[in-house]
């Protein structure tokens, strides 16, 4: 390549089930200079079609999609795009959900809200054949031991009393707080955990050997 050449641009997948993301990643990517957006989409299976046939150097995922998840489009990217590199793009800051994107063959991990100058350094950094980590879950992953995120100690009360089968309203009375604080404690595990079924809780609780069959 002269000098007067321009590198070819990094040809960037964007897969994410908001159209309002996908147009605000594509407003903020196409601001770079070496970055291009070739194609969107909204479920995996679609992102797999797509990646298949546009053969992208980088494809920006999302975890949660309507049909089958990013973890499961990462994974098997290999199969239909094996010079396309995954970069996950995910509100959920913990690392339960760190280790299994990068278990699956994701090359990097950054969160939603993080600047452009962020996601732009993170999808260089990944298409040069290298691995980004935002660096709070970089600091997540150091200090994780058995990969379960941090809860308070009220959460673990609250979580525990869930997967017992208690009610929000006998939550509530046993620990001596409103039904609302209760709610919200609630909220703050589906944040922290990605889980989002009273079931889910109890295989999580008995995981983590906080209650017994």
């Amino acid at each position: 390549m002269s000098q007067d050449e321009k590198p070819l641009p990094i040809r960037v997948l964007l897969v994410d089930d908001h159209q309002l993301v996908r147009d605000g990643l594509r407003s903020r990517l196409g601001e770079s200079e070496g970055i291009a957006v070739v194609g969107e989409a909204g479920t995996g299976s679609e992102a797999l079609l797509l990646a298949a046939r546009l053969q992208p150097d980088l494809v920006l995922l999302d975890i949660g999609l309507p049909d089958i998840s990013g973890l499961d489009v990462a994974a098997r990217l290999g199969d239909v795009a094996p010079n396309s590199r995954a970069l996950m793009l995910s509100m959920y800051d913990n690392r339960e959900y760190v280790v299994s994107a990068l278990r699956a063959g994701a090359c990097g991990y950054v969160l939603k809200d993080a600047t452009s100058k962020e996601i732009v350094a993170a999808i260089r950094a990944v298409a040069a054949g290298g691995s980004y980590c935002s660096a709070p879950l970089t600091a997540a992953l150091a200090n994780g031991g058995t990969g379960a995120p941090p809860l308070t100690d009220r959460e673990r009360e609250v979580l525990i009393l869930v997967a017992q089968g208690n009610s929000n309203k006998r939550i509530a009375q046993q620990l001596d707080v409103s039904v609302r604080t209760v709610e919200t404690h609630r909220l703050n595990l589906r944040r922290k955990l990605g889980i989002e079924t009273p079931a889910g809780l109890i295989k999580y609780a008995l995981q983590q050997g906080w209650i017994k069959v």
